[in-house]
């Protein structure tokens, strides 16, 4: 029984090896493709590097026995990500190709819808695909407010910013990790970021109408955020008052 599930790991663990491969085998496409310079050719490696090292980590931890198509969906999302990671970062030397920064954002945006289906349709679902699924969505539109905020200016930094500041928190405010309720207005308001960053990336609209779109964008994820704070401290605060009747209840 345990010489099948080492095998069952490795054979999982070789699927995000086989990620890695492809990414750098995308970030050689687009190297030979636009000439990239260093800074698109080290921080694509990094984030291959990383990715797999990350991945690696928890799909040990997780002792799944198989990838799962849902998952394999999400992971062909993080290498479309990895290649426009590394345009952004070549962007800083020369500008990218924006049909190829857009049409790589774009496939990787409607993917997001994909992989879900694919696991509820398979019985794949896990939280190891899920938290995959959201680290993925969160890194895609943190790079592109990195993008945009060249010629918007540093606010847009909050709109990638927002998520990693809820989590760095909620190492000093633990009542932040509590669950939140499933919310239609939340997820609409996440899938958004990435269109309405993806707009004005294009270069299509015109600076007035990007930087109203973008802060629409930022206007709603504050919105959202807010709620969810506001709503996981009241309920910690209900949680701490029954705690503290149940207390005098046993002192008593």
């Amino acid at each position: 029984m345990a010489l099948n599930n080492t095998y069952d790991a490795r054979l999982v663990q070789q699927e995000t090896a086989l990620g890695a491969g492809v990414q750098i085998l995308v970030l050689t496409l687009l190297g030979t493709a636009i000439g990239m310079g260093p800074a698109g050719w080290l921080t694509g490696l990094a984030f291959a590097v990383a990715t797999w090292a990350v991945l690696s980590r928890a799909l040990h931890r997780s002792r799944l026995r198989s990838f799962g198509p849902a998952n394999r969906v999400t992971l062909g999302r993080s290498i479309l990500v990895g290649g426009v990671t590394a345009l952004v970062a070549d962007s800083f030397q020369s500008p990218p190709p924006l049909t190829l920064l857009v049409g790589l954002t774009a496939v990787a945006l409607i993917l997001d819808g994909v992989d879900g289906k694919v696991a509820r349709r398979t019985g794949t679902s896990t939280a190891l695909g899920a938290r995959f699924d959201m680290e993925v969505d969160a890194f895609l539109i943190l790079v592109l407010s990195v993008y945009v905020s060249v010629a918007q200016g540093p606010w847009v930094l909050l709109i990638g910013a927002m998520r990693y500041g809820f989590v760095a928190a909620a190492r000093f405010w633990p009542w932040l990790n509590a669950p939140l309720p499933p919310s239609t207005a939340r997820k609409t308001v996440a899938a958004f970021q990435g269109v309405f960053l993806l707009l004005a990336a294009s270069g299509l609209l015109p600076h007035l109408v990007e930087f109203g779109v973008v802060a629409t964008a930022l206007a709603a994820l504050v919105w959202s955020f807010g709620r969810d704070i506001l709503w996981l401290w009241r309920t910690s605060r209900v949680q701490e008052a029954v705690e503290a009747e149940e207390l005098v209840s046993v002192s008593v």
